[in-house]
């Protein structure tokens, strides 16, 4: 990318970023049960409220804006004192470690790859943190500023399809590029291409995978994936629907 492209993607990034809004106050139960609910490896969705989510949020058909990939303790903590142990691409920094209070507040989800191993999961984080200070790829933020500006003559399908390309500099990511070329690198699907191929003594179809490139994944690639599970934090903390405390039984109570 040359200089000027640079500079018109880092004008963008200032300006879909700007006044970036809080996410508010955190409950720490919630907080604390969807700690207790994570594994490293698994990747948090998050909806968003900044500019650009409406844009990717709509680009792509889904509630999900962006993601992040737990990689479990690092020894690191933010300035208040938070572990810091989410992996994400943000588009003004980079490749960063975050805390899970980040997004504590916002609409979250829990998607986890399911069956891959210790192994697969140390695979996975370890490719990642090897990539923190990654810069993001500011061909993507140049294909989503053609949202906000739209172009008259260029057909919805194509437009949608701009915003996977990405520059292919192995130096930028993504969010979810890099995610998803951390479980390639652990050989584990999240969407891929898949052939139906015969052998010549065979009456039965067999399915073959082909890996998608790294570029051509969304956020909501790993919601949809058959191979990831959701995982409620709720549910996972024993969920005991009589023990919830009902508006409508206090006010009886107090009759």
């Amino acid at each position: 990318m040359n200089r000027g492209l640079e500079y018109l993607g880092r004008s963008v990034v200032r300006f879909i970023t700007r006044g970036r809004p809080e996410s508010g106050p955190v409950d720490a139960k919630a907080l604390a049960r969807m700690r207790a609910a994570l594994r490293p490896g698994d990747v948090l969705l998050v909806e968003g409220s900044m500019k650009v989510s409406a844009a990717i949020k709509y680009l792509t058909q889904s509630t999900w804006s962006h993601a992040a990939l737990y990689v479990g303790e690092t020894g690191q903590f933010s300035p208040e004192g938070e572990p810091l142990e989410l992996a994400e691409v943000e588009m003004d920094v980079g490749c960063v470690l975050s805390p899970l209070s980040k997004y504590g507040a916002f609409g979250t989800r829990i998607c986890r790859p399911q069956a891959l191993d210790r192994e697969g999961r140390g695979i996975v984080v370890d490719y990642v943190l090897a990539r923190l200070g990654t810069r993001y790829d500011l061909k993507n933020i140049l294909d989503l500023a053609r949202w906000l500006i739209p172009i008259p003559w260029a057909p919805a399908g194509w437009r949608r399809r701009m915003i996977a390309l990405g520059s292919g500099d192995p130096t930028r990511a993504i969010c979810s590029t890099l995610i998803a070329k951390a479980f390639e690198a652990a050989r584990y699907p999240v969407l891929p291409t898949v052939e139906y191929a015969r052998a010549m003594d065979e009456q039965d179809y067999q399915e073959v995978l082909h890996i998608r490139h790294h570029s051509l994944y969304m956020p909501r690639d790993f919601d949809i994936s058959p191979y990831f599970a959701v995982v409620k934090p709720t549910l996972e903390s024993g969920f005991d629907y009589k023990a919830l405390n009902w508006a409508q039984e206090q006010l009886l109570a107090a009759e």
